[in-house]
């Protein structure tokens, strides 16, 4: 059998797969932006755009700057009732023209398709990630996935180009197999990359949890039996639809932790403020819980709960901090300490990314760390873990410092100064941990806002950009810099 055949479950992944139940459920979805304008849509989601919003869309259609092209429509019922007294939430789902006022941005964010040895595969960095979903419950508008989403067209580096393609089961078993064997043929490291063992997987898409209970233990069965030790979950239906966290799917997750004891779930939630799953009362207030911090969204606490008490399992939060959703210190300090009062740790927020039309939500980066910043004040250590990351095509890169005073004798940073440092790194890693230190732009909204002004290029962010004009007498100045 190859690996493009039907996948074949082991014995014991058969025996997991044949007690698993798949819900039922009642997302109540509303797709596109037609039935809006013809006012087909039935009860109070209808009120979501106003008449001249949704001219102005129906005006787009069909043109260059069709804002459905670049990014399809999609909600819930249960986020609109959470949206509808949300103007950042709104912000988050809500169509408008200003996504397609300037359709610059990159077709491949990351160059993601360079790191693909199998069709929905990234093996970028030490963890692959695997799309295995094209949709959500729901769409953000500013998502980093719209060319998956809206399925366009990308370039691939052997000159076809074609939409990004779903993972397969049997193929991506096979891929974690044979480079594991690979590894271990070669003393712990890849032959060709140096990367160690796969033993970690990312589920994204789209939204894994828009498959079935079924569709999900049977990857679960497949890589945990593929040796792989730790599965992520990247999703935002705690916030979309919680739920579908239901009887049924953690029946199937108790019984796979029962039959793969070894193999480590790990939840990557999405939440992106506070009313995401927050109690208001009618003056738009957070409400205090006797029992302690504030009141929960009912199906969101109590999927969250459910996750919670599972010890073997985790969860994480990350999120962007988008124009005019979350760039408000005040909320992502609420957000923080909330999120980590009920067991889910802050792992990483992140600047815009340069995905097509990214201009429209991306806020300057500069203002994104003080904005972080700021909102880490008053927190305890555990509630701060969250670093700042902007993905560069090197690997995820984190805002590390912003400063208002200058570098004594080097020209440059008379304004003050920015630190990247490089977290990630593909394949190996080998530029893990060096730095990257700019001249400050309070108006860069993207890693090119800082090309005329490189300082110091250890990480080599800027390697490939013509522009960089600092001088080997400065780079030695600063890398003698302690």
């Amino acid at each position: 059998m190859t690996a493009k055949d039907k996948y074949q479950p082991t014995p014991k992944a058969q025996a997991f797969l044949d007690t698993v139940e798949n819900g039922k459920y009642s997302r109540q979805i509303i797709t596109g932006i037609k039935k809006f304008v013809q006012g087909k849509v039935v009860g109070d989601i209808q009120s979501l755009y106003s008449e001249s919003e949704l001219q102005a869309l129906a005006a787009l259609s069909g043109t260059p700057r069709d804002v459905e092209a670049r990014m399809p429509v999609k909600i819930t019922q249960h986020y609109f009732e959470l949206a509808k007294d949300s103007l950042p939430l709104q912000t988050l789902v809500k169509a408008s023209p200003k996504e397609t006022g300037d359709l610059e941005g990159a077709a491949d964010p990351g160059k993601q398709m360079d790191y693909s040895p199998v069709e929905g595969l990234i093996h970028k960095y030490e963890l692959g990630l695997i799309y295995v979903a094209l949709t959500c419950s729901s769409h953000c508008r500013f998502c980093y996935r719209e060319e998956l989403i809206a399925k366009k067209e990308v370039a691939r580096p052997d000159g076809t180009v074609a939409p990004k393609g779903l993972a397969q089961v049997g193929e991506i078993a096979a891929y974690v197999r044979q480079h594991n064997e690979q590894v271990a043929q070669n003393g712990g490291r890849h032959p060709d990359t140096g990367r160690e063992k796969l033993r970690e997987i990312l589920m994204s898409g789209g939204d894994p949890m828009v498959l079935s209970n079924k569709n999900i233990a049977g990857w679960w069965s497949a890589l945990a039996d593929a040796g792989v030790e730790s599965i992520r979950v990247g999703t935002k239906e705690l916030a979309f639809y919680p739920d579908r966290f239901d009887a049924t799917f953690f029946d199937m997750v108790d019984k796979f932790h029962a039959a793969y004891p070894g193999t480590r779930i790990r939840f990557m939630v999405h939440f992106n403020h506070p009313d995401e799953f927050l109690k208001r009362d009618d003056e738009g207030r957070y409400i205090d819980d006797p029992n302690g911090g504030l009141k929960w969204v009912e199906p969101t606490e109590r999927a969250l709960r459910e996750l919670g008490n599972r010890e073997w399992l985790t969860i994480d939060n990350q999120a962007p901090i988008i124009k005019g959703i979350n760039d408000d210190a005040d909320a992502l300090r609420i957000m923080q300490r909330e999120l980590r009062r009920n067991r889910v740790e802050n792992h990483y927020f992140f600047c815009g990314r340069d995905i097509i039309g990214y201009k429209a939500f991306n806020v300057p980066i500069e203002r994104v760390w003080q904005i972080l910043n700021e909102s880490q004040k008053g927190l305890s250590g555990i509630e701060a873990h969250a670093r700042l990351s902007i993905t560069h095509y090197k690997g995820k890169t984190e805002v590390a410092a912003v400063s208002n005073e200058p570098l004594a004798g080097i020209p440059g940073t008379e304004n003050g100064f920015v630190v990247l440092k490089l977290l990630r790194g593909a394949e190996d890693a080998p530029d893990r941990g060096k730095v990257t230190i700019v001249g400050r732009n309070p108006d860069a909204i993207w890693f090119s806002g800082y090309n005329d002004r490189v300082i110091y290029d250890e990480a080599g962010l800027y390697a490939d950009v013509d522009e960089v004009t600092s001088s080997k007498e400065i780079r030695t100045a600063i890398g003698g810099v302690s």
